[in-house]
């Protein structure tokens, strides 16, 4: 058995590793008669890629593209090609992703599986909604082709279904299109919560991509960042390039603390001197700017990261974010990754599809143990308080309540789990419920 570690590095498993090199094969046999999860970049911060005990299937190797109609936009590709691979394919021709969650180092299956979403939630919705067919491979080597219209049902039940329904195969969606890699950016600092939901009014209407970056430390000050792709031609169809930087290993946990993070997010405040700025910005550093620096999670060092992800709904959302700022504090826990945006009313076909319209607050802290889980612990309580969801994808916390409440269709949902896979994700969720 080999280690498997998702992108946050909890927790620490070890699995079967078997690898899956055409979308044409068939369906390998759990080792020793375990279960099987799809693996393709290990980018989930939670645990949905995991199968401790039993076995993961890598897909990267199945990441051709098969089709692509350079008029209607329409591309089909295998599972395991990665947002980046495909983005080097389609931008110089003119196209882009529908959306994009912040990092293009995931695979098209995992974007499925998560049915991510990005800054143009409020127009575009979820990945799952330009989807329009994919394959579906079972256990006992039964495939589906799958679409609104044809097998709709296990369609529904694999957008947002964390890869527990069959191996994705290959995808078919639409992209969108573009005149320039260039984004028209504004950005806005903001002193606290309050301001942040007077700039968000009407932003939304103004502009296709909105988030915010929140210094929690302060409870409430941050930078708000909008932009629209550029109208005109302007920087021509050049995609991004290579990571430029690599994190060194080795980067002890010790020195990312209440005190190193308070200085990183006093400085990435202070960076930008007037309220209110506007230019023009590659859409690798508007969309990706964390992917600049490559493995850069090492920051954390060993001991890794937690991320919760939260949809409030807004007439509760200042109050709860106002209490989880505090609590943090309280423990004495600082984050330099918080992100707020308001999520629109566009209705994904996934059964499982976490984004709901309200405020969304994605947090990371260091692991800090005992202390790190407490904090967690209050943060849920918070939420379902104030009637608020949680992301199953991103947490590897979320107790088996906070899943029914988030995904009150998961038991239609588990009738469409296929036998033969199972994560570390599920047993955790389900725990108590089955």
């Amino acid at each position: 058995m080999n280690a498997v570690e998702n992108f946050s590095r909890n927790p620490k498993t070890k699995s079967w590793i078997k690898h899956i090199y055409w979308s044409c094969e068939s369906l390998p046999s759990p080792a020793e008669g375990g279960t099987l999860i799809p693996f393709g970049l290990g980018s989930s911060f939670g645990d949905v890629c995991l199968n401790d005990g039993g076995t993961v299937l890598i897909t990267r190797s199945m990441n051709r593209v098969l089709n692509f109609d350079e008029e209607s936009g329409i591309i089909r590709c295998e599972a395991g090609a990665s947002l980046d691979e495909i983005l080097r394919f389609v931008v110089p021709r003119g196209w882009f992703l529908p959306t994009t969650p912040g990092t293009r180092f995931v695979t098209l299956g995992g974007a499925v599986a998560n049915d991510v979403h990005g800054k143009n939630h409020h127009r575009a919705g979820t990945f799952g909604c330009h989807v329009t067919r994919l394959e579906l491979l079972r256990s006992g080597n039964r495939r589906f082709v799958c679409s609104p219209v044809e097998n709709s049902d296990w369609f529904a039940a694999t957008i947002g279904g964390m890869g527990l329904t069959g191996l994705i195969t290959w995808v078919e969606f639409r992209l969108r299109r573009i005149r320039s890699t260039m984004i028209e950016t504004e950005s806005i600092k903001f002193r606290n919560l309050d301001e942040f939901f007077d700039v968000c009014e009407g932003s939304d209407a103004k502009f296709e991509h909105t988030v915010a970056w929140v210094d929690c430390v302060t409870r409430g000050r941050g930078i708000y960042m909008q932009g629209n792709y550029a109208d005109s031609d302007t920087g021509g169809l050049k995609p991004h390039g290579e990571q430029p930087f690599n994190f060194p290993r080795g980067f002890p946990s010790f020195a990312l603390n209440r005190f190193s993070i308070r200085v990183f997010n006093q400085l990435y405040y202070s960076r930008q001197l007037r309220q209110k700025t506007s230019g023009l910005q590659h859409y690798a550093g508007f969309f990706y700017p964390q992917d600049a620096v490559k493995n850069w999670r090492r920051v954390y060092g060993t001991p890794g990261f937690y991320e919760a992800q939260i949809v409030l709904p807004l007439d509760s959302a200042r109050d709860a974010l106002r209490e989880i700022f505090k609590q943090a504090a309280k423990l004495g826990q600082g984050a330099f990754l918080a992100v707020l945006k308001k999520l629109g009313s566009v209705r994904s076909p996934g059964l499982m599809s976490f984004p709901r319209p309200g405020v969304t607050l994605g947090i990371d802290f260091p692991n800090k143990g005992p202390r790190t889980r407490q904090l967690f612990d209050k943060i849920f309580r918070i939420g379902l308080d104030a009637g608020a969801i949680f992301n199953p994808g991103k947490d590897v916390l979320m107790p088996p309540e906070c899943f029914a409440k988030t995904c009150p269709n998961w038991k239609a949902f588990s009738a469409f789990v296929d036998p033969a896979f199972s994560s570390n994700s599920w047993r955790r969720l389900t725990k108590g419920l089955l």
